[in-house]
């Protein structure tokens, strides 16, 4: 069963009509990734809007405010740092992910206790038996 169906379609529906915003003059370099920059010469094509050039990063491409901060499973993503912070999150609807400095200890313990609480797991990365990989 997956949480915010609508929400999630209405995303991806809409995602559709957006354009693909890319780096400017990335096609005509190697060097260039595609990757977003904002253009900002005094005399850029692309800033001034004109025709034919690639459509700019705008607050009106922005998704639907009821699909914001949903990971693709439809759960909500949160942080967490420890066993405390699961408390305050409702399994059915909240998603966990881990911060950045957690160990391999700490997140051993919050995964048990996540998985006795039937939470959705993003970045797990230990296994439960202990061993390194």
């Amino acid at each position: 069963m997956q949480i915010n169906k609508e929400s999630l379609e209405l995303r991806k529906k809409l995602a559709k009509h957006r354009p693909d915003f890319i780096r400017q003059e990335s096609w005509r370099y190697v060097r260039l990734a595609e990757n977003w920059r904002k253009p900002k010469g005094i005399d850029n094509h692309q800033r001034k809007q004109k025709k034919g050039w690639p459509a700019l990063v705008r607050i009106g491409y922005g998704g639907p405010k009821a699909s914001r901060g949903l990971h693709p499973s439809g759960y909500t993503d949160n942080l967490v740092y420890n066993v405390k912070d699961l408390e305050k999150l409702n399994p059915k609807t909240d998603g966990i992910r881990f911060g950045h400095s957690v160990g391999k200890r700490k997140r051993l313990e919050v995964i048990s206790k996540a998985k006795e609480m039937n939470f959705k797991i993003f970045n797990a990365r230990v296994s439960l038996s202990g061993s390194k990989s």
